[in-house]
């Protein structure tokens, strides 16, 4: 996988953003089934209201979603529509998974499979990006797509990552992507949470969160119906879909893909000791459910989703290790350290 740097205003961030992903953006995404259901939307009432919540409560980033659409030589509207669209639509094409927990040293470990478009494997890219004001952050990046909602670590060690939440219920509101970004403008864990919790919103997310430094992890399903922040105190999973006993009432799609991937993680997690990121890498590569692997690989996946990359976080007391796996999975294309 590619490594990209943009810095910049706000502006600039994203039309580089857009400049990286033009060309997958024209040949490949545009001719997507969903492409042409979202962007079939872009003139909705609930488009324009969120839109109207974007300019006034982030202006900063509807700065970048504009020059995201100037770099992908696009129609504002139409980018604006795609980086709502699970906000718009009950089911999109991005399932993931992560666990998380504490190793024996005494690190926090977040580790997650970002699993997407299988067509877009070679358009995506791991993006350093450092804007003119605010804080310096690294992220998997879509092409046409702001950076946020994928995984990420910031420059203040506050690591991100985030699973698709098919909900039915999907008002007006502010658009899951934005917050997901805004996020990665959290000097802390607990500005983070609220970032990500606030109100109103309009599609679901879940967030798997911590912070180089501070001992708690959390994880966070946010919906337009209700938030739950749930610490976590030993061995972690979630594939894509709520699990928290508070959200229990909230109307979801589970595919099928998602409920086995979540039956497989709650076998890891009765069974494995103290996770590290070897133990995280070996069950975010398992495939010993034929049909419906946690790592997915398959031209016939019932989602149309493979697993793109894989992340391990390794959180200490003052850095975040950060280690990036693709196909070859004995040894990491990217690694580094952040803090």
């Amino acid at each position: 996988m590619k490594k990209i740097v943009v810095s910049g205003s706000f502006f600039d961030i994203g039309r580089q953003l857009g400049a990286f992903g033009r060309e997958a953006w024209q040949q490949k995404v545009t001719q997507t089934a969903l492409w042409r259901t979202v962007t079939a939307l872009k003139a909705s009432t609930q488009l324009r209201e969120m839109r109207a919540s974007v300019m006034t409560h982030y202006p900063a980033i509807w700065q970048e979603l504009q020059g995201l659409a100037q770099g992908l030589e696009a129609d504002i509207d139409e980018v604006f529509a795609w980086n709502c669209r699970g906000d718009l639509v009950r089911s999109t094409s991005d399932g993931c998974t992560t666990v998380a927990g504490v190793t024996a040293s005494g690190a926090l470990l977040i580790a997650h499979n970002e699993d997407g478009f299988p067509q877009l494997r070679p358009d995506c890219a791991l993006v350093e990006v450092t804007p003119d004001k605010g804080i310096a952050f690294l992220s998997f990046a879509y092409p046409g797509s702001i950076c946020g909602h994928t995984f990420a670590v910031n420059a203040c060690g506050v690591v991100n990552t985030v699973n698709n939440i098919r909900a039915v219920h999907r008002p007006a509101g502010l658009p899951r992507q934005v917050l997901a970004r805004a996020a990665l403008n959290a000097a802390t864990l607990d500005e983070a949470i609220a970032i990500l919790t606030a109100a109103p919103r309009a599609g679901a997310f879940h967030h798997t969160l911590g912070q180089m430094g501070d001992p708690r992890l959390f994880s966070v399903e946010a919906t337009a119906s209700g938030c739950s922040v749930q610490p976590l105190n030993g061995r972690f999973g979630h594939a894509n879909h709520l699990v928290h006993p508070s959200l229990a009432a909230v109307e979801q799609i589970v595919t099928d893909s998602s409920a086995s991937r979540q039956q497989r993680l709650a076998g890891w997690s009765e069974v494995q000791a103290l996770p590290d990121a070897a133990a995280a890498l070996a069950i975010l590569s398992d495939q010993s459910q034929d049909a419906l692997p946690i790592y997915r690989l398959s031209a016939e996946d019932p989602d149309e989703e493979n697993t793109l990359a894989t992340m391990i976080f390794t959180l200490h007391a003052q850095r975040v290790d950060w280690a990036l796996y693709g196909l070859e999975r004995d040894r990491p294309a990217l690694q580094g350290v952040m803090g």
